[in-house]
């Protein structure tokens, strides 16, 4: 790819891996400039290409996107922890889009990959290389440390709907997949027009393939969206949003007040009448089911109303004579102001619900404001309502990002999902927009729809197509305001729901990426290897 990268100084090459990275992050919420997704991975291979270290081409590259992209993080409103935090996530994270650079770079200039200036086929090869990379390393992202899988490239293309249905074989890996193979394909066009300017229809050549990809699957993924069977019957919820800012709920002086505006804010709700009324995580202080006051308010409330109650409250469960175990955890109440069930939050968010490290490295618990820390739940818990004939099963917090987890819950005869969060950590930023749009392929992956109930932010729920609904409050603009939204759940027909490719069999086409990755890695290193190795010999033949 000379011809495009003999002109560049090693600066420049930096600066366009720093655009890339920013490009990128413009592709997500807020700004959502979905199209900027498809070139600029295509612009930090091409930086990484000519740079003299392509992993720090790659990183420059992750810094910038990450820096930007979880901007909100310095929200959080503590003194100086956030900014500690965001600098040691994105230095973290930024180390992937690093290893991908260097991983494609690598194979151009001396691996298994070196023809690829030389033969149609070869570039090709190389594209879906840069692709199936890609999605290694956010398969990797997604696990390693307990994971983070938090604006995957592919969340990028939420709105685009027939595009995203290939997720229910692929997860949401499948689409970061054609984003990179076009982008790497887009480039590798631009490289052979500067090469040859008068034969203007080689572009065909490199981009057909991927996009007859695309098209493809939009065709199937619009086949799939119209000819969806309409709901048999449907189930009435309930949404709360109260809108407590974050420093209120750190106040127990405020425990009563923010209590007493969920209990009016759930009377206007019940006046819809709904089956199911849905309160958000941390909704109510303290430990309800040990609290004689706060519990009985509750289940007067529900009893007077006549719904099934979802809420979410802390837990405190015993532990011999002078220990306890805490967990954030979602109850389900009946009509009757029973306790139905519990389910324990099992993925907590580290450094925010916990501390790691913390019996061996004491020190650690200085690098967060929290005093104490949660225990992680042990399972997946159904919420049945015999009287409704449905069945959900709760998610809490960021635990509808992972994939791995959430396809746990989508049993054939769940009905639906429920994310009961608390984004209010983060005021009116893009953090609401971005966990929504992750959320949205969790739907589509298990062909489940998803009920949200957040403190602040983005109630609403999502269809199995991942088409976002309820999102706003009337004609309000104002999505972060306190107030209730009501919907109609489609349920299923009384047959168990036929599971997705993706539902029964995982991450098989991300293990299959991860299979190729770790391939070209093993060539890479072995090719540097074989090199030192010449270079030894002659050396001693001199």
């Amino acid at each position: 790819m000379n011809d495009l990268l003999s002109n560049w100084t090693e600066k420049q090459r930096y600066a366009l891996a720093g655009a890339g990275g920013l490009l990128l992050a413009a592709a997500f919420p807020k700004l959502d400039v979905a199209g900027l997704a498809w070139v600029a991975p295509g612009m930090i291979l091409f930086a990484a290409l000519g740079a003299k270290s392509p992993f720090r081409a790659g990183y420059v590259a992750g810094l910038a996107f990450h820096l930007a992209a979880l901007h909100w993080l310095l929200f959080i409103p503590v003194s100086f922890y956030p900014i500690l935090g965001w600098l040691a996530l994105c230095g973290f994270l930024a180390l992937y889009p690093a290893v991908w650079a260097w991983l494609c770079a690598g194979s151009v200039v001396r691996g298994p990959w070196s023809v690829v200036s030389e033969t149609w086929l070869a570039r090709q090869a190389w594209a879906l290389f840069c692709a199936a990379a890609w999605v290694a390393l956010e398969m990797v992202q997604a696990r390693l440390f307990t994971g983070f899988p938090w604006n995957l490239l592919g969340t990028s293309q939420q709105r685009l709907w027939p595009l995203i249905q290939v997720a229910s074989f692929t997860g949401v890996y499948g689409v970061s997949f054609v984003v990179v193979w076009f982008s790497a394909a887009l480039l590798l066009t631009l490289q052979a027009l500067a090469h040859d300017p008068a034969r203007r229809h080689l572009w065909l050549r490199h981009v057909a393939l991927p996009m007859l990809a695309v098209a493809g699957l939009y065709a199937v993924g619009w086949r799939q969206i119209r000819h969806r069977p309409p709901p048999a019957r449907t189930l009435r919820v309930a949404l709360v949003q109260p809108s407590i800012p974050q420093t209120l709920i750190w106040d127990t002086r405020a425990d009563l007040a923010r209590f007493e505006e969920v209990l009016k804010l759930s009377s206007l709700a019940l006046e819809t009448k709904p089956d199911l009324l849905i309160w958000p995580e941390a909704a109510v202080p303290s430990h309800p089911r040990w609290d004689t006051n706060l519990w009985r308010a509750i289940t007067n409330h529900v009893v007077a109303g006549g719904a099934w109650l979802i809420m979410g409250a802390d837990d405190v469960v015993p532990r011999g004579p002078d220990a306890e175990d805490d967990f954030n955890s979602s109850f389900l109440i009946s009509p009757r102001g029973e306790m139905v069930a519990t389910y324990r939050k099992r993925r907590l968010v580290i450094f925010g619900e916990y501390v790691p490290l913390v019996r061996w490295l004491p020190f650690a618990k200085w690098l967060t404001p929290i005093t104490g820390g949660f225990t992680p739940g042990d399972g997946v818990v159904p919420f049945e309502m015999p009287d409704l004939g449905a069945r959900t099963a709760t998610l809490i917090c960021f635990e509808d990002v992972f994939p791995q987890l959430v396809r746990e819950s989508a049993a054939p005869d769940t009905d639906f999902l429920v994310n009961i969060t608390n984004d209010g950590w983060f005021r009116e930023s893009a953090a609401h927009w971005q966990h929504a749009a992750t959320a949205a392929f969790r739907a589509v992956e298990n062909r489940l729809p998803l009920v949200r109930c957040a403190n602040n932010g983005l109630t609403c729920w999502i269809d199995e197509t991942g088409v976002m609904r309820e999102v706003q409050f009337g004609d309000s603009p104002d999505i972060y305001r306190a107030g209730i939204k009501t919907a109609e759940i489609p349920l299923l027909s009384g047959a168990k729901r036929a599971p997705t490719f993706y539902t029964r069999h995982g991450d098989v086409f991300g293990w299959g990426c991860v299979i190729v990755g770790a391939g070209g890695w093993a060539a890479l290193l072995s090719g540097r290897r074989g090199r030192s190795g010449s270079q030894a010999d002659q050396r001693s033949a001199e």
